[in-house]
């Protein structure tokens, strides 16, 4: 929105400078003039085109320099003793875009054959001394509109690379106060969370081996205290992941449906379509998908299977993930053994929608849940 009103006023910026420019310019022009030949319209045509080009400096910065460049000549030739003031207008709009070398080339032509033109059209026929009086001063303004040009661009990549250095630097202060999160987070509770699941796995372990039976809440406390291992073991790779690391991606997606096997859940991966290379963002999206799919099956669900399909398309990388838990539920029931949508599921879907791809999970009707997901593949990845 912001750079669309920028775009607006810079354009009305530009229509204001070229028809002032060349209402000057025709205004110099009349009052010099006063015959009514076809060469003085030939020059009164020029006069307006050379300050009305101006409006498109900012985008073509050359082109306009040549058409000034020749409505200068042309005009001057036609006998309109008018300074080349639309010229040194293109001069600064071709410095301050860095076309340095185009503008000096095209200055010193320029320079060079107006003099002629002027010679040409009986103009400046008063010495040899007030031509070169002329010359120096048009070689004067010429410098000063082209030094102009140069400072403005110079110090437009200053602020540039202040505002890269800013964000830079915001960066790496918010890497550094994460990492340091993760320090605070393994120092104060890795060690008492620890403590609580060996401490409750020797207390089961004990009580079997008296022969004893194990209090539910032992039980649960050693279940909670796995939880919680896992979780901040999670919470810390986040944390300390950066760029710098090699993301987890769809190469590793046969790791999680085996790993998620050794916890009793029949899964299965089928890959479909022809394989083909798709950016880090894409694979890493899969991933985190199949990842917190899986992870919410064993949590919430009491599923026995479940099957990981990722189908690769001319323009889509397609993943679903099927579970064959409490996701059919009829609405009675579907409280209770259907997981309502929470942290996973929310970063699971703005993951999706940040690369432009559609994000469906809901239970099946036959029973289950369903998780599927379609990423547009960018072709210049």
């Amino acid at each position: 929105m912001s750079t669309g009103r920028f775009g607006v006023r810079a354009g009305v910026r530009d229509g204001v400078i070229a028809v002032g420019v060349a209402a000057a310019l025709l205004g110099t022009g009349v009052s010099g003039q006063h015959s009514a030949t076809r060469l003085d319209v030939l020059g009164y045509v020029l006069l307006a085109a050379g300050g009305l080009a101006l409006f498109a400096a900012r985008r073509a910065p050359v082109p306009v320099l040549v058409v000034t460049g020749v409505c200068a000549l042309g005009y001057q030739a036609a006998g309109f003793d008018v300074p080349a003031v639309a010229y040194l207008f293109a001069v600064y709009a071709a410095m301050r875009a860095g076309h340095r070398a185009v503008t000096v080339a095209a200055s010193v032509a320029v320079l060079a054959t107006l003099p002629l033109a002027a010679l040409a059209s009986g103009l400046h026929g008063t010495g040899e001394a007030f031509a070169q009086a002329r010359g120096a001063l048009e070689i004067a303004w010429l410098i000063a509109a082209g030094a102009a040009g140069e400072a403005l661009r110079q110090a437009e990549r200053r602020a540039d690379e202040a505002e890269r250095t800013r964000e830079e630097t915001a960066r790496r202060r918010a890497d550094e106060e994460r990492l340091r999160i993760a320090r605070e987070l393994h120092d104060s509770l890795t060690h008492q969370i620890s403590i609580i699941k060996v401490q409750s796995e020797v207390a089961v372990h004990v009580a079997r081996k008296r022969g004893e039976q194990v209090p539910e809440a032992l039980l649960a406390i050693q279940e909670a205290g796995r939880e919680a291992t896992r979780e901040l073991r999670a919470t810390l790779e986040a944390l300390r992941d950066d760029d710098t690391s090699p993301p987890r991606g769809l190469g590793h997606v046969p790791e999680l449906v085996e790993r998620s096997r050794l916890t009793g859940l029949d899964a299965t991966l089928t890959i479909e379509g022809q394989r083909q290379d798709v950016s880090a963002a894409v694979g890493r999206t899969v991933y985190r998908i199949v990842q917190e799919s899986l992870t919410n099956i064993a949590r919430h669900s009491a599923a026995a299977t479940a099957s990981v399909r990722i189908d690769y398309r001319p323009d889509a990388l397609a993943v679903r993930i099927d579970d064959d838990g409490g996701g059919g539920a009829t609405p009675a029931t579907a409280t209770a053994t259907t997981p309502t949508p929470g942290v996973g599921l929310l970063g699971m879907r703005e993951r999706v929608t940040v690369l432009g791809g559609r994000l469906r999970a809901e239970p099946r009707g036959e029973g289950g849940f369903t998780v599927q997901a379609e990423l547009p593949l960018d072709r210049a990845s």
